[in-house]
């Protein structure tokens, strides 16, 4: 597991040792990063269910300005430590230990904004979880006007999004994974923020 591109481009980042993690594969975090382009570059990202902070880290390296790493695990939180010293990221990254929905819960009223959030669960979540995540993001209004969600999930499993303050723009199959890209809802369309199509 590297870095692909930006000042850390071919980083070697570490694994949580002792864990069956699922990091998202290099061919996944290339295609991801393609679909948005030179979107990371000034962003605030959120990463939940953060693992190794490969998709944050992937981020701070094409330019976004700090990245939220959220993650329950001791062992990855300390992966993620160890990542964004060994990326020379640690002043951009700031490390929540703690479950995401205890996160979103406690974002609420904070006016806190990102322009991207990545959502990469293990790949047999309960999809009701799922949807009571995304519930979460729209209450907490964590993602800004213009933002994107990423979710990776397994290529064998149908998710439904069920919240209806969001809007599924597409999603895109790669193997194992597929990527779903979802933003808000908004009265008229904004131009300006060049979304992916």
């Amino acid at each position: 597991m590297r870095v692909i591109a930006g000042i850390a481009k071919g980083t070697k980042l570490l694994s949580p040792k002792g864990l069956h993690t699922r990091p998202t594969s290099d061919r996944i975090k290339e295609a991801l990063f393609n679909i948005i382009a030179d979107r990371a570059s000034g962003a605030r990202a959120l990463d939940l269910f953060a693992g190794s902070g490969s998709l944050g880290i992937e981020a701070l390296s094409r330019g976004a300005q700090e990245v939220t790493f959220v993650e329950s695990s001791p062992k990855a939180v300390d992966a993620i430590r160890k990542n964004l010293k060994k990326t020379a990221f640690s002043e951009k990254g700031i490390v929540f230990k703690g479950f995401v929905k205890g996160f979103l819960k406690d974002l609420a009223g904070k006016n806190k904004k990102f322009e991207l959030i990545f959502l990469d669960p293990p790949y047999k979540i309960d999809f009701n979880v799922l949807n009571s995540i995304f519930k979460g993001i729209v209450e907490s209004k964590a993602l800004s006007s213009c933002g994107l969600i990423v979710l990776e999930y397994s290529s064998r499993r149908d998710f439904v999004c069920l919240e209806e303050g969001l809007e599924l723009r597409f999603t895109r199959k790669y193997g194992e994974g597929s990527l779903s890209f979802y933003e808000l809802i908004r009265k008229g369309k904004d131009e300006s923020c060049n979304l992916p199509r």
